[in-house]
């Protein structure tokens, strides 16, 4: 989804607090300040101290790294193992996240902005760039970091089905400037090669479209429960009724078949970053 969670504090927890207490005493009896560390772990200064004080989940990048800068003894790593919380999350959407852990397949069209599990980073961050009311560098931090840490789920569950449709308006819009938008298209195009990822586009000129009601989420379970989300302003509903589910399925199918085909979708991103 496109909005996700911009507009929701992030949550601590006590496994994140202690978690931070972990590193900032490692980082300390290794004698580095925070100024210091930043570069080993490639984060600003603002996010270590943000995983410090458990406002942030860190992601695998950072653990990995702060563990070659503190000794590799692979106690971060075990530690990382006991985080609970998914961060960046707004509160209403997190039961949908959790779904989407067991998910065999995953389907979002959108028509405002490019769906969060393809955002480019700088895309990310010119989204959350321009919320408002303005997010502090803090906050644009973790939401990015939590955004681009839950596109993992794209390479980690390789046996499941994603599929997206965009409206061509959206990726001809340039947020963010030229050169974030290349680096977008660039993202979709590598992202649109794995075998469990389609993208398609739904062209401008179509005469066709059966997404007028705005965007929508919907994904299967293990159980072949079908389950769909939508998403406003500043709230969003998880759809288990199974005949209402059953209804936007039917829609977004119907979506898929009025798009172009993956195929010609690349071929369109491809021509539109030429154009830049």
């Amino acid at each position: 989804m496109a909005g996700d969670w911009e507009h929701d504090e992030p949550e601590s927890s006590d496994s994140l607090k202690t978690f931070g207490a972990f590193v900032q005493g490692l980082r300390e009896h290794a004698g580095f300040t925070r100024e210091e560390f930043g570069p080993l772990v490639r984060f600003s200064k603002h996010t270590i101290e943000s995983i410090e004080l458990g406002r942030r989940m860190p992601d695998k990048d950072f653990v990995e790294r702060a563990e070659l800068a503190l000794g590799g003894t692979g106690a971060l790593r075990r530690a990382f193992g006991h985080l609970t919380r998914q961060p960046g999350l707004a509160a209403w959407f997190r039961k949908w996240a959790r779904l989407e852990q067991q998910a065999v397949s995953l389907g979002n069209y959108e028509c405002r902005l490019v769906p969060g599990l393809l955002q480019s980073e700088g895309y990310a961050r010119a989204a959350f760039g321009n919320s408002v009311p303005p997010l502090s560098d803090e906050q644009l931090e973790a939401q990015a970091a939590a955004r681009m840490g839950r596109q993992q789920l794209l390479l980690e569950r390789p046996n499941t089905a994603f599929s997206f449709v965009l409206d061509e308006h959206i990726v001809q819009r340039r947020l963010g400037g030229t050169e974030v938008t290349r680096g977008l298209l660039d993202h979709i195009l590598a992202y649109a090669q794995l075998r469990n990822v389609s993208v398609q586009i739904m062209p401008t000129d179509s005469e066709h479209h059966a997404g007028l009601d705005g965007p929508l989420a919907l994904l299967e379970t293990p159980e072949s429960r079908r389950f769909a989300y939508s998403e406003g302003q500043k709230s969003g509903r998880l759809i288990a009724d199974p005949k209402e589910a059953a209804v936007l399925h039917q829609r977004y199918a119907t979506l898929r078949s009025q798009a172009l085909s993956p195929l010609n979708s690349m071929g369109l991103l491809e021509r539109i970053r030429g154009a830049l």
